[in-house]
């Protein structure tokens, strides 16, 4: 059997280290506009059919630059059903990297040894000033408040997609994300969150 064979699972097909050889989208650093822009051209240039592997190596950085990348994968993986976009995890996805991979689907998610995934709460700092009559002061309370409320609704979104198909339930997340939860390859692994560690 060749290196590139691909292994029946309950889900799909099993990757094996030879289909990771030469990853169509290679992507390093902070998750920002600049990587999008990298993204978003070596996403143009991805085949049309088959194998599509996105390797990604990250500290954190911008939570909604990785929701557009993770809106394109899900948008290509839908209008191209002949492509199969798969995630591969390499050394560090904190964070904003974790997002990313929660809109790859369990079955397509993959890290490379040692790689440590971390989950961790939105963070905010902003100042709130409060000046004026009374009545002015609370227009701007409560729009801090529906940014914070709409923030939480989105971060539990993405902790719902990140979980789905996993042991982790989102009792869980919620208790252990405000104090960033860092998973080993192999924890990640055997919690269900990714398919195999190569």
């Amino acid at each position: 059997m060749s290196v590139t064979a691909l292994h029946p699972t309950s889900d799909g097909l099993r990757l094996t280290a030879g289909h990771f050889a030469c990853p169509k989208i290679l992507l390093a650093g902070r998750v920002d506009y600049a990587m999008y822009d990298r993204f978003r051209d070596q996403l143009g240039a991805a085949p049309a059919t088959g194998l599509v592997v996105t390797e990604l190596s990250t500290l954190g950085g911008d939570p909604e630059v990785a929701r557009m990348m993770g809106e394109d994968i899900r948008f290509h993986s839908e209008d191209r059903p002949d492509r199969r976009f798969v995630f591969l995890g390499k050394a560090a996805i904190y964070s904003a990297g974790a997002t990313f991979m929660s809109f790859f689907a369990r079955e397509n998610r993959y890290l490379t040894r040692g790689t440590r995934v971390m989950i961790h709460e939105r963070k905010m700092e902003k100042m709130l000033k409060v000046a004026g009559p009374l009545t002015s002061c609370i227009a701007p309370v409560k729009a801090l408040l529906h940014e914070l409320e709409h923030s939480i609704a989105i971060q539990n979104e993405g902790f719902e997609n990140l979980i789905r198909g996993s042991d982790i339930t989102m009792d869980e997340v919620l208790k252990r994300a405000p104090h960033d939860w860092y998973l080993e390859a192999g924890e990640a692994q055997a919690r269900g969150l990714v398919e195999a560690v190569i």
